[in-house]
């Protein structure tokens, strides 16, 4: 099913989440656990991150240069296949534009197909050394998210790069991400909401949010599209703090505010930073379905634990 008929019969709280690949190298099983730990919640659906290649240059045994390409992260159409035709829980599968041209991203999204996959989230995704080829055409890069959002529209209409003998058309729901404290590169919150309608008006179905950890940023995000007439459903996202040292890092690397409120006391209690995060997060959740948001999204970064103490104590 897609996420916008799952939005549409929600009646009660219900929590959907965001799961990352493996690192290179280690067993799939590690993210089958943790969907393991999640099914018991009945999720909506599942979205499982996208990470771009990259490449780097080193030297043969005969002192010849090489190019390496390689993923962090691989494995994201894969596990999104097994969620969904193991588990039967619709995924999200994140495809992003850099990183990617337009070739392996209908390859992809021809994959996914197959898989009976029908969610993306159509992301522009960060920086990547990775090459892309210089190609006149159709190969060349999407830019930005709503140059994805048109790619799937062709394939949603049955246009292929390619001429295609009898091709079918792909019938995709589009997501696309949303920021509470705008995105990092808009001049401010006005001009990040135009470009935000306006992957709305060439076709996105829903809007998830980047993580919040003060809900008032959440209510007056929501205030303002609808103030500029995006009508989609938008849905919060958000994550649990686990260390002290999080502080720092995740306003550095999401470019999101921490209340002062929960600096300090994270601060003033370090040994006790779970505790202190799931308190928050539950706070957040409660006050978020009490002014009728249903779906809630967890980032869970493969910490599952604080996200299933939260649910336990909601539900």
């Amino acid at each position: 099913m897609k996420v916008i008929n799952h939005l549409k019969n929600i009646s009660s709280p219900t929590f959907s989440f965001e799961i990352v690949p493996a690192l290179r190298g280690r067993n799939c099983q590690i993210i089958m656990n943790i969907v393991d730990e999640l099914k018991i919640f009945n999720p909506p659906f599942i979205d499982v991150t996208s990470h771009a290649s990259k490449i780097s240059y080193e030297k043969d045994v005969n002192g010849n240069t090489c190019k390496k390409v390689y993923k962090k992260r691989p494995g994201t159409l894969g596990i999104c296949g097994v969620i969904q035709n193991r588990y039967e829980i619709d995924t999200v599968a994140h495809i992003l534009c850099r990183g990617f041209n337009k070739r392996e991203t209908e390859n992809a999204l021809i994959e996914l197909n197959y898989l009976g996959v029908k969610n993306i989230l159509a992301l522009r995704g960060d920086e990547t050394n990775h090459e892309i080829d210089n190609f006149e055409g159709s190969s060349k890069k999407n830019t930005y998210a709503i140059d994805l959002i048109g790619q799937i529209n062709d394939l949603k209409r049955g246009k292929y790069l390619d001429e295609v003998v009898l091709a079918e058309p792909l019938d995709f729901c589009i997501g696309i991400a949303g920021y509470p404290e705008k995105h990092k590169d808009s001049e401010d919150i006005d001009e990040d909401i135009k470009y935000l309608k306006e992957k709305v008006d060439a076709g996105a179905d829903y809007i998830v949010t980047q993580m919040f950890f003060d809900n008032r940023y959440f209510y007056d995000f929501v205030k303002r599209c609808r103030k500029a007439g995006i009508k989609v459903p938008i849905i919060p996202g958000l994550k649990t703090i686990n260390h002290v040292r999080q502080i720092e890092k995740l306003p550095k690397f999401f470019r999101v505010q921490m209340p002062n409120q929960l600096i300090e006391t994270l601060k003033k209690n370090p040994d006790d930073a779970k505790k202190i995060g799931v308190n928050w997060c539950r706070a957040q959740v409660t006050d978020l379905i009490s002014n009728g948001f249903n779906c809630i999204h967890f980032y869970i970064m493969n910490d599952v634990q604080s996200v299933v103490k939260i649910i336990n104590n909601i539900v």
